[in-house]
């Protein structure tokens, strides 16, 4: 569903205003935000949707490593073998995603889309933790999709320039943030992924060590999670394993993921 403003937008989007477009939209055009209508009322059903599963994140010295595999799943079935999970939210954060995948993705792209306009508002990038807490207030005002089976819930880390160091934020589908240390895992397959890093990480891991252990960790999750996709060295579909640093957000090739599944399988070493 689209506002009617007739061929010209109102004053109010040419204008100078809140630093949240969140904040904006709910004034101006509330029928535009994600499962609302003018009444504010969400319009989604519970009805069979994909749903993306496995997300990890852990830290490094020097920023964090997120990966997702690439299963999507709609109840016994695969719905699709190459989803995208994780997303640059902006040049010094990722953000990945689990549970119902049309509402997820929707929320991250609000979501970048509200750090963009802050920084075209304010002139500079928002911390690290007031992204952590914008992307809260979002999840929070889906609680009402939420309550009918549509949830969505993502994994948000980055750099901290205040801090010079990685840091982690986890959520709960009424918009509660949590700061978590070291690692952390989401979505159906998190408990076998959460197992694997417990053994694998270690503080002072470099940006290669870490994200060897965070392919390990989805590989242990899809090996007992029938939910999460495990690396398809025939087909050529590998996790999405984004680096962010104090360089910015990288993804890491597929050619390069390649290498560590290899390793990873004949158990050779390439530290």
């Amino acid at each position: 569903m689209t506002a009617d403003f007739g061929d010209r937008l109102p004053a109010a989007f040419s204008r100078p205003g809140s630093s949240s477009f969140v904040d904006f939209l709910a004034d101006h055009a509330p029928d535009l935000l994600l499962g609302r209508t003018q009444s504010g009322q969400s319009t989604l059903g519970s009805v069979p949707t994909p749903h993306a599963t496995t997300i990890v994140a852990l830290t490094f010295e020097g920023g964090i490593v997120m990966a997702g595999d690439r299963r999507a799943t709609m109840g016994s079935t695969i719905a699709h073998r190459q989803m995208e999970k994780v997303f640059s939210a902006d040049d010094y954060s990722a953000v990945g995603i689990a549970g119902t995948a049309g509402v997820a993705v929707e929320l991250v792209r609000l979501f970048q889309l509200e750090l963009e306009h802050y920084e075209k508002i304010e002139g500079t990038l928002l911390s690290l933790e007031g992204k952590a807490n914008r992307l809260a207030t979002m999840v929070r005002s889906s609680l009402p999709m939420a309550l009918q089976g549509l949830a969505a819930i993502p994994l948000f880390g980055g750099y901290d320039g205040l801090r010079a160091t990685g840091r982690i934020f986890s959520y709960d589908v009424v918009g509660g943030r949590y700061e978590e240390h070291d690692f952390h895992a989401i979505g159906s397959g998190s408990v076998h992924a959460r197992g694997s890093m417990k053994k694998l990480w270690s503080s002072g891991l470099d940006a290669d060590a870490a994200v060897r252990t965070a392919v390990h960790a989805l590989i242990d999750a899809a090996d007992e999670d029938s939910a999460t996709g495990g690396p398809d060295l025939a087909r050529g579909i590998y996790p999405i394993v984004a680096v962010v640093d104090a360089s910015g957000y990288r993804r890491v090739p597929d050619e390069e993921l390649a290498a560590v599944v290899r390793a990873i399988g004949t158990g050779e070493d390439l530290s």
